[in-house]
């Protein structure tokens, strides 16, 4: 009788524990930075009813560049930053900003231009050769200019390339905010065009100039294969290891800033690492087309 008692009062805790932890993320809103790719590919919108179906927990959702998402954590403005811009991203770790990156998911970039192709880089693997040849030829190239995680990337192939860089400084107004960023770029090059604006208006502004752009796959895939009025832009130079794109979630740092909402944040990332947040990242399709490739498992 005193056993089965104990184990009565022992279901009866663990149940008692199990609902205190739902009641603690039940109805929880965290505020999320994350790059506009995460959003504009459509995988938010998948992830986050089902986040609040398993653990109550809401993500109000703040979609900007990475660099600009990485600037929100350094100010606590936000409890968590999504974003795809690894050394950038431990490096905000390193410098106690955030607590931990979760490797989540990762697809690749792409460097697309028109069917004429006037650079001749149509099937080049080698992603910095591409951009040198585009350089050479003078053709329009179109940049994001936005010191995103694509920007990142895109400056770090130019540097690769042998293109002769400067840089420069430029003033960018995302949401009514005027901000001020550093980058390089081609050196006196009529041909770049750096915009500040983010992936959709970028590839919307190549396709209408039938210039040259880098973007990541799977909002490329949403304006290509998922809009009624698709960009003509095709995919030219794809597949060399410089064009990986990893993402992670970062909690925002509690000694940091005190004031986020740090265990729910860090549930938030554990749940996009599971099994669960895994498959559904795995399984998202576009059209038939797989966009994003689970890190963690």
């Amino acid at each position: 009788m005193i056993r089965v008692k104990n184990l009565t009062i022992g279901l009866f805790l663990s149940m008692f524990v199990i609902g205190l932890m739902c009641t603690q993320t039940l109805g929880e809103t965290l505020k999320m930075s994350t790059t506009t790719s995460t959003q504009a590919s459509g995988l938010l919108d998948v992830l986050l009813p089902e986040l609040e179906k398993d653990t109550g927990i809401r993500i109000k959702v703040i979609a900007k560049g990475t660099g600009a998402a990485i600037r929100d954590g350094i100010d606590g403005n936000v409890d968590v930053i999504f974003v795809h811009a690894k050394a950038r991203e431990e490096k905000f770790v390193a410098d106690g900003f955030g607590t931990k990156r979760y490797a989540v998911m990762h697809n690749d970039f792409v460097i697309l231009g028109p069917a004429s192709d006037p650079a001749g880089i149509k099937g080049m693997k080698d992603a910095a050769t591409a951009l040198a040849r585009i350089a050479a030829s003078g053709s329009m190239f179109i940049s994001r200019g936005d010191d995103s995680g694509t920007h990142t990337k895109e400056q770090a192939l130019w540097k690769s390339s042998g293109v002769k860089l400067k840089q420069t400084t430029q003033s960018i107004v995302k949401k009514g905010k005027k901000t001020q960023i550093s980058f390089f770029q081609p050196e006196g090059a009529s041909w770049y065009r750096s915009i500040g604006q983010g992936m959709g208006k970028t590839l919307t502004f190549a396709d209408e100039k039938q210039a040259y752009t880098l973007a990541d796959r799977g909002t490329y895939i949403k304006y290509k294969f998922g809009r009624e009025v698709p960009v003509d832009l095709e995919v030219l130079s794809e597949g060399d290891e410089l064009l990986s794109n990893p993402y992670g979630v970062i909690p925002i740092n509690p000694k940091t800033h005190p004031h986020v909402k740090f265990a729910v944040a860090r549930q938030f990332a554990e749940w996009l690492v599971s099994k669960r947040g895994q498959d559904l990242i795995g399984g998202y399709r576009l059209l038939g087309k797989q966009l994003f490739y689970p890190d963690a498992l």
